[in-house]
């Protein structure tokens, strides 16, 4: 392509692939302007400006057009292209023709951490500006540590602090009301909207719940506003509006590829505040203090005698603890309730079945949890009789485990359960 001679009719059109803020703007000047000029610099500047209210592609112009607003030959404007497209900042597609048509493709600048831990232009930075501006950049952008050997860590966790009552719509004629955590404010949604360009989203698509969702994804998952615009902008449909489903999917997998895991909300086994009161020593009790003392991957691996939980189960507990928010005791007596009256199988929709109903009840512990599944087991019992021979009931189910002492039965019963968990 150097054999191609640039001429002012040749047509461009600019595509956008990048959301410039503020904050790139001075990186542009700070890191890159030392390596590729400021004639470059102004022209990726000239290009960003002809988007015209941050559109995804700009009008048809022609070459004459930098000319006049850079006031340089086309030849100049061409070095001052070739620096841009050398950093990463711009990708340049040619078609030949009676009139020569360009596409250009605008990216983001690196943030400062990426530029200085890049192993070239890093280099080239340090040689064009020196050792002591150098250093002065490295101090002025670099993440600031705070010594806390000495301090004690009082951070509450999430589900001690973001808890809040919320109005419900009636169902089935009750009016109910259920535990939701509070992650409002996580992104900037002003920004992100104004950096959508125009054209690709529909104005409803930020609607109450979508914007509940995002905050909740941006909360778990610790999304900042650049990443989420990011996300949103990858799983917009046809129609401009936000696939919610392929959000959470995009949101987890992101998170899963940077950690290596999905996030610790469904490691957590019951929080404090919300434990059975102690003192309990008889068999339910005991069975309280197990559900209550252990998270739901590791209670599935001991129900498995110590195998790794599948991902198909994985996110049957991401789908309670996270998106229904059920307390990880609560999850544990669902878990194993499933799995004793369904065959020792977890199947996603018979949980979502009774899932949505405990959640409707609004369970909070162990102990509510196990008394409203003996409540509906009863109730079940009563209006279909069926041969349960090939089903089995968990222990603590109908059972008169109030008592401290146990008969033999029953105490090989509770030591059967126990032994899953050593």
């Amino acid at each position: 392509m150097e054999n191609v001679t640039l001429l002012p009719a040749d047509r461009y059109v600019i595509f956008n692939k990048t959301i410039l803020t503020d904050f790139d703007k001075d990186v542009l000047i700070t890191f890159y302007e030392p390596i590729i000029g400021h004639l470059a610099i102004s022209l990726y500047l000239t290009l960003w400006n002809d988007l015209d209210g941050m559109n995804q592609v700009s009008r048809e112009l022609n070459h004459h057009h930098l000319m006049s607003i850079l006031k340089c030959p086309l030849p100049i404007i061409k070095e001052a292209r070739e620096a841009i497209e050398a950093v990463g900042l711009l990708k340049t597609y040619f078609k030949s023709g009676d009139i020569n048509n360009y596409i250009y493709e605008l990216y983001s600048p690196l943030t400062p951490q990426e530029f200085l831990n890049h192993p070239i232009l890093n280099v080239v930075l340090y040689n064009n500006i020196g050792a002591t501006e150098y250093e002065y950049l490295k101090k002025r952008y670099q993440k600031l540590k705070i010594d806390t050997k000495d301090y004690l860590d009082i951070t509450k966790k999430l589900d001690e602090v973001y808890i809040s009552q919320s109005d419900i719509p009636v169902f089935e004629g009750i009016e109910r009301s259920i535990n939701d955590i509070d992650c409002s404010d996580q992104v900037d949604f002003d920004l992100i909207i104004s950096s959508i360009p125009k054209g690709i989203i529909n104005e409803r698509a930020f609607n109450k719940k979508t914007k509940e969702l995002i905050n909740q994804l941006a909360f778990i998952y610790k999304i900042d506003s650049l990443k989420m615009m990011e996300l949103i902008r990858s799983v917009l449909n046809e129609y401009g509006m936000i696939d919610k489903e392929a959000l959470r999917q995009a949101a987890r997998k992101m998170y899963q590829f940077n950690n290596g895991a999905l996030p610790t909300l469904i490691y957590r086994s019951q929080p404090e505040y919300l434990k059975t009161p102690v003192g309990d020593n008889s068999m339910r009790g005991k069975i309280i203090g197990l559900f209550e003392s252990i998270n739901p991957v590791d209670f599935l691996r001991n129900k498995y005698r110590g195998v790794k939980p599948t991902n198909a189960d994985i996110k049957i507990i991401e789908m309670l603890v996270i998106d229904l928010e059920m307390p990880p005791a609560v999850v544990n007596v669902l878990l194993d309730y499933v799995l004793r009256k369904n065959n020792n199988r977890l199947s996603r929709a018979y949980i979502e079945t009774i899932a949505g109903q405990w959640k409707r009840a609004g369970l909070k512990n162990a102990s509510e949890a196990m008394d409203f599944a003996e409540k509906e087991n009863a109730k079940f019992n009563k209006k279909l009789a069926t041969n349960k021979n090939n089903i089995k009931d968990p222990v603590w189910l109908n059972k008169d485990n109030q008592k401290e002492e146990l008969t033999e039965e029953e105490q090989k019963e509770i030591e059967d359960l126990f032994k899953e968990f050593k």
